[in-house]
């Protein structure tokens, strides 16, 4: 059973986590929400994978806060599960673009961002639990 993360060498993960939550809200809901001109800039963009960016940046946030506070045992989980959630969406929009469905480039960057982030933030926080 993993116990909860030490704390330290987790802080800096948070608060890098609570700003790229940050960012991803506005991103998304200047997408989601913003005016026509905003809208028709982004392109082709694929809304499943818009809105899942926006709602995890949430989540973010939750997991950023939780990494940059003490560490409880659910932001270590939360880092995880925000890895994996990542990925099967990025997997998801791989299978998209192979099926010829529109895209934009900067959403697979995007996407590649955002897991390289989560699975470095998941890894540090399994290295920082101790096993009981």
């Amino acid at each position: 059973m993993l116990a909860s993360p030490t704390s330290r060498s987790l802080r800096p993960w948070g608060w890098a986590a609570l700003v790229f939550g940050a960012l991803t809200v506005f991103s998304g809901a200047k997408a989601l929400f913003g005016p026509p001109e905003a809208q028709a800039a982004l392109g082709q963009v694929v809304p499943w994978v818009l809105w899942f960016n926006f709602l995890a940046g949430f989540a973010y946030l939750a997991v950023g806060w939780g990494l940059a506070h003490d560490a409880p045992r659910w932001a270590l989980q939360g880092s995880v599960l925000l890895a994996l959630l990542t990925a099967t969406v990025a997997v998801a929009l791989a299978v998209h673009m192979a099926l010829g469905g529109a895209f934009e480039m900067r959403t697979v960057g995007a996407m590649a961002l955002r897991l390289t982030f989560w699975s470095l933030v998941a890894r540090q926080a399994l290295r920082s639990a101790r096993v009981e």
